[in-house]
């Protein structure tokens, strides 16, 4: 049976992620990396291809989930017939090799439970050898190797790991996995409970610097930064726009990717929402890893990379996977990367121009970078490509990503590379730019409908549009900036979220979430503080217990849909409740990206 995905928590370490179920179920989990083959696939499938269950064995009364505050902690706790079960799972900060520790403790009167470790290598394709290696057993497929060691006994059926419990008030047992190459000893030396202080710290530590007075719905901040925080890749900095992959975005549909990369387009919204917060460690990893990636040629800028920076993302289909509620194909790898996307550069601008306002030095990289993105953005910003929402069909003119290229300039020109240039190419460049802003304004624009379209000589709307005011193309006050949110209210918005574009209405594609928190900062722009609350407010409420948020909203079926957790969801999240800090401060809206 599929469990939805509001019925998934994560719990991370920085390098990779496991979703679990309220079921206790871990149906995804990547190692030793977000973009790893999955030893545990049961989220694309079913129990045939991975999963590791640590429950009650017989009838479940009630189940509930929830992390420890301002933790990554998870708990699951299981009202039985005859007690109270609390599992709790984490995986403590990596240090060399990764793991995942699952503690489960009877509360009150007694329990039975049964751990099934039923790991599937190669996304659910390979069932692993399972032999007895010292207090535990080990697992391995080809170079890959899984020990599990616990204070119970364990047995091999059917190419799992179990274990069979009976346990009273105030008993626990203790799992843990460890992940290593398969020619590797792994031992079982690991302070579980040492570990587990150590995880709640760790995450309490990090939050304590947060400034939440008068911050409207700190808890969804606090949680959507912890979120992100541990979809960072902490070796490189790169954040990667979700830890799944394939999760449909229309029910049973092909509209299913590969989201286990850094996109670029996230690096703007990332540093814009590490630094006003106060993380600017993060910030600096992030932007650090954009100048690696990027390095020297910016012509040669692909539009997402792997978390080390490397360019190889080649698509293909994973044909044994059924998909998530039979959702096909299931894909690994994203063709998307080769796509050509103009936004892109506005986005690397915006992002440097961001850490040079907040105070990281500018070094030798950086500066050669900004030129040559300048020069390369001055010679193809007339060029027709693929847009935001990265479409595979005839590239176009773009409002958004010809807007996005006028930022290029913008920026440059108002940071310290445009003090480096002579008077006469700074003149030649600021005409450049103001030429640019008068051809978006008078091709993207549509007097007739009093609303910028989609794309040059267009006659719809799409959700890029809102970003406009964002990135300081114009402000919200001005009246085709009014007409235009005017317009996608009237097409794009279902029961208070808003869809990409108007398409999106005619085939069952979910509520695009940031776009809905886009949307509120622009009803702040145009005053509308209670409407752009009440937006707010909608989409924190379809996160569930565990507050994490998905790419889309299904409005009909009232589900998740697309990736989880997905990243930008959570950016847009904290950047529009800044902005309603803003608002309710008298500050006004600023054009950060």
């Amino acid at each position: 049976m599929t469990v939805p995905l509001e019925d998934y928590a994560m719990i991370g370490d920085g390098e990779t992620v496991a979703l679990v179920s309220k079921h206790g179920s871990i149906d995804w989990l990547c190692l030793p990396r977000f973009d790893s083959p999955a030893c545990c696939a049961a989220l694309l499938g079913d129990e045939r291809h991975g999963f590791w269950s640590l429950a009650p064995a017989g009838p479940v009364l009630a189940r509930r989930q929830s992390y420890r505050r301002d933790t990554m902690v998870l708990d699951t706790e299981f009202q039985c017939e005859t007690g109270t079960l609390v599992v709790t799972d984490f995986m403590p900060e990596r240090q060399g090799r990764p793991l995942l520790v699952r503690i489960a403790q009877v509360v009150d009167g007694c329990a039975e439970l049964v751990s099934r470790a039923a790991f599937r290598f190669d996304y659910g394709n390979m069932p692993p050898w399972i032999v007895h290696e010292g207090s535990g057993l080990a697992m391995h497929v080809g170079p890959d190797k899984l020990a599990l060691h616990s204070d119970a006994s364990l047995s091999i059926e059917d190419e799992s790991a179990v274990a069979r419990l009976a346990l009273k008030a105030g008993e626990s047992r203790t799992f843990v996995l460890a992940y290593g190459r398969s020619n590797e000893h792994i031992s079982d030396g690991v302070d579980a409970r040492s570990a587990l202080d150590d995880t709640e710290r760790s995450g309490r530590e990090w939050l304590r610097t947060l400034d939440t007075t008068q911050l409207s719905y700190a808890d969804a901040v606090r949680r959507s930064l912890l979120t992100l925080r541990n979809l960072i890749h902490r070796p490189t900095g790169g954040l990667v726009a979700a830890p799944t992959t394939s999760l449909p975005e229309q029910p049973g549909g092909a509209m299913n990717w590969d989201y286990r990369y850094c996109w670029l387009r996230d690096a703007a919204f990332t540093l814009d929402a590490f630094v006003e917060c106060g993380f600017v460690n993060e910030a600096r990893a992030w932007r650090d890893w954009i100048l690696r990636a990027v390095a020297g040629a910016p012509e040669k800028m692909q539009i997402m990379y792997r978390v080390d920076g490397s360019r190889r993302l080649d698509e293909a289909e994973i044909d044994w996977l059924p998909g998530h509620r039979f959702a096909k194909p299931v894909r690994v790898g994203n063709a998307a990367a080769g796509q050509l996307q103009l936004d892109v550069w506005g986005e690397l601008m915006s992002a440097l121009h961001i850490a040079e306002r907040a105070g990281m030095e500018r070094n030798d990289q950086g500066r050669h970078l900004e030129h040559a993105v300048v020069a390369h953005v001055s010679r193809v910003w007339t060029e027709p490509d693929q847009g935001l929402w990265e479409s595979r069909g005839e590239p176009r003119h773009y409002v958004y990503s010809k807007a996005m290229a006028w930022v290029v300039l913008e920026r440059f020109l108002k940071g310290q590379g445009g003090n480096e240039l002579s008077s006469e190419c700074r003149a030649d460049l600021v005409a450049l730019r103001d030429h640019m802003h008068a051809t978006i304004c008078a091709e993207g624009f549509d007097h007739g409908r009093n609303s910028f379209t989609s794309f040059f000589g267009g006659a719809e709307v799409d959700a890029s549009l809102l970003l406009l005011p964002k990135i300081g193309f114009l402000p919200m006050s001005d009246p085709r900036m009014m007409g235009t949110l005017a317009a996608i209210e009237a097409h794009l918005v279902d029961d208070g979220f808003v869809r990409r574009h108007r398409m999106a209405a005619l085939v069952p594609e979910g509520a695009f979430l940031a776009c809905s928190f886009w949307l509120a900062e622009c009803m702040l722009g145009a005053g509308r503080r209670e409407d752009a609350a009440k937006t707010i407010e909608a989409v924190i409420g379809i996160s569930g217990r565990t507050g994490l948020l998905s790419e889309e909203y299904d409005t009909g079926s009232r589900r998740l849909a697309g990736n989880l957790p997905q990243a930008l969801s959570h950016l847009a999240l904290v950047q529009a409740v800044l902005a309603l800090k803003r608002f309710d401060l008298g500050k006004g809206g600023k054009a950060d990206l």
